[in-house]
């Protein structure tokens, strides 16, 4: 997946100023004007990172980063501010888990920081979750072979610690690969 954020904010002329401070980085930036604006496009549109405003007309910032949160939870939510009161932070960071909160005017390589620390958090957790599907998927399929060849599942160590697999006999393997065979017929 490509390293798409979305940027919304009001005012263009932060929306540009966001784009022209990074401009250098590898990122997809799609921006809009308007909380409502953004749900819509994100019904479309996947998105790593959401950088939203805090004071915009029609939906708040944490209004907005919490229906992201709940709609979309693996998207990293960032607040953006000229306002910063610690009501809107503390409300923000609770109920829409913002990742980082950022007061205007920001700090340009704090942000790109922020962002590429943000990338590598959602890269790490969308691994994680693949991982653990494949960890599921491999932990049914024993179960699956422990019912149908009790013991199959079975190891055991020596008094080193190392695994120690018990023999199969050669007519074992034979009638084993040959009922793979009939399977797969």
């Amino acid at each position: 997946m490509e390293n798409r954020i979305l940027l919304v904010d009001d005012e263009s002329s932060v929306l540009s100023a966001l784009k022209r401070s990074l401009f250098d980085e590898p990122l997809e930036i799609i921006t809009v004007t308007s909380a409502k604006e953004a749900l819509e496009i994100m019904r479309k549109v996947h998105f790593k990172i959401v950088v939203s405003d805090e004071r915009m007309i029609g939906m708040q910032g944490a209004e907005f980063l919490t229906l992201v949160r709940s709609n979309y939870p693996d998207t990293i939510r960032i607040m953006l501010t000229g306002h910063a009161t610690l009501e809107a932070a503390m409300k923000a960071v609770n109920e829409g888990e913002i990742y980082r909160f950022f007061s205007k005017p920001w700090n340009d390589h704090d942000l790109i920081f922020a962002l590429r620390s943000a990338i590598e958090k959602f890269d790490l957790e969308a691994e994680n979750r693949r991982l653990l599907a494949t960890i599921k998927q491999q932990s049914l399929e024993i179960k699956v072979l422990e019912k149908r060849y009790p013991g199959i599942s079975r190891v055991e160590k020596d008094s080193k610690g190392t695994f120690v697999l018990p023999d199969i006999s050669d007519e074992e393997i034979v009638r084993l690969m040959a009922e793979c065979e009939q399977e797969t017929e």
